[in-house]
């Protein structure tokens, strides 16, 4: 088991992001099984769950005569536009039924902000906005987190690199994951963090 200062972290795992989703990653409902697999050894679960507004700023359908995929400029910087996905209230942001979350403690909702769209569930794309999460981690006492779900090279890497600059001992379960892996993308998030200290490893070894 492992220890009482160990958090599983799952994310974005939601009917959207997977196959027949406006989103989906390609087989990306493989991650269920190893991560089922995973939640009984461990006594500390929590969720990150996109969250969005029907009218977010990311929505290629919010901005006339843009395409998903298209890059527009926000207060923050460069802005992908997607298909609209996760919205708050309809099926397709609801975990997909198959994951086990029955003892997740926390699900932190991101992307709910109209203006600002959300990879890391740690941190809004402004790089500035806080979700709670860090907060919450270190009131409860979390040193280390294991962190699983989708995609490798977008929401699972994001957060996974703010973990680790945020002081916590961090693990990615790379068979857990899955990614989209755009131009090379996954290889280049391992890279970053490697870069970083994070323990790439698996959800057996884990």
């Amino acid at each position: 088991m492992p220890a009482s200062d160990t958090v599983l972290m799952v994310i974005d795992v939601q009917i959207d992001f997977l196959p027949g989703g406006p989103l989906a990653v390609k087989d990306g409902d493989a991650v269920i099984a190893p991560i089922n697999k995973m939640m009984p050894r461990f006594s500390n679960i929590i969720a990150a769950q996109d969250w969005h507004p029907a009218d977010h700023f990311s929505f290629a359908a919010n901005h006339p005569g843009k395409s998903p995929f298209d890059v527009v400029e926000s207060s923050y910087g460069p802005q992908t536009l997607w298909p609209v996905h996760a919205v708050q209230g309809t099926p397709g942001a609801d975990f997909h039924p198959d994951l086990d979350l029955s003892r997740a403690e926390l699900v932190v909702r991101k992307g709910f902000r109209r203006d600002i769209d959300s990879y890391s569930a740690f941190y809004e794309n402004d790089r500035t906005t806080p979700t709670g999460l860090a907060g919450y981690l270190r009131e409860r006492g979390f040193k280390r987190v294991v962190i699983t779900g989708l995609a490798t090279d977008y929401c699972v890497g994001f957060s996974t690199l703010d973990a680790a600059k945020l002081g916590f001992e961090t693990h990615l379960a790379l068979d857990a994951c899955w990614g989209i892996d755009i131009d090379g993308s996954i290889g280049k998030m391992l890279d970053q963090m490697a870069a970083l200290g994070v323990t790439i490893t698996n959800s057996e070894a884990v």
